[in-house]
């Protein structure tokens, strides 16, 4: 399965803010939406990714102030992106690699078609896991005699 695949399942849909937005904001979109990253956008295009790990590691951890800090300064700049094309598996090793859970999903002209997670991935596989089992199942049972 490719992620062009996972993106039209689960859709679409990125929640963003601007790098001007404070963390606390941020966050509490982050909460309202049940996601566990949001793509920065820096006037139109997207410039980084802010992660629960970065409010962890650069805000919580470092004693600042989620409601005075913009997320230009604790985002994650060099952010990996991958194709529609790629793999499942693709994807987990670059995930595994570069120790991320979220994943930006551009096309060629670098315009952002969605974002996928570990657990978009992880459920991909258990569905697709789930309909190897019923076909051999299907196959089993028919090839045998009752």
């Amino acid at each position: 399965m490719k992620v062009k695949q996972i993106l039209y399942r689960k859709g679409g849909e990125v929640y963003s803010v601007d790098e001007m937005t404070m963390v606390y904001d941020a966050i509490a979109l982050m909460s309202e939406k049940d996601v566990g990253a949001l793509v920065v956008m820096c006037r139109g295009t997207m410039c980084g990714i802010i992660s629960e790990r970065d409010y962890r590691n650069k805000i919580i951890l470092k004693g600042r102030k989620s409601k005075e800090t913009p997320v230009r300064d604790i985002m994650t700049r060099d952010v990996k992106c991958v194709t529609e094309d790629y793999t499942m598996q693709d994807c987990m090793a670059i995930m595994s690699d570069k120790r991320i859970r979220h994943l930006p999903v551009i096309d060629e002209k670098n315009n952002l078609k969605g974002v996928i997670s570990i657990g978009d991935i992880v459920k991909a596989i258990i569905d697709e896991q789930k309909s190897e089992i019923q076909n051999l199942r299907n196959y089993i049972s028919s090839s045998y005699p009752a």
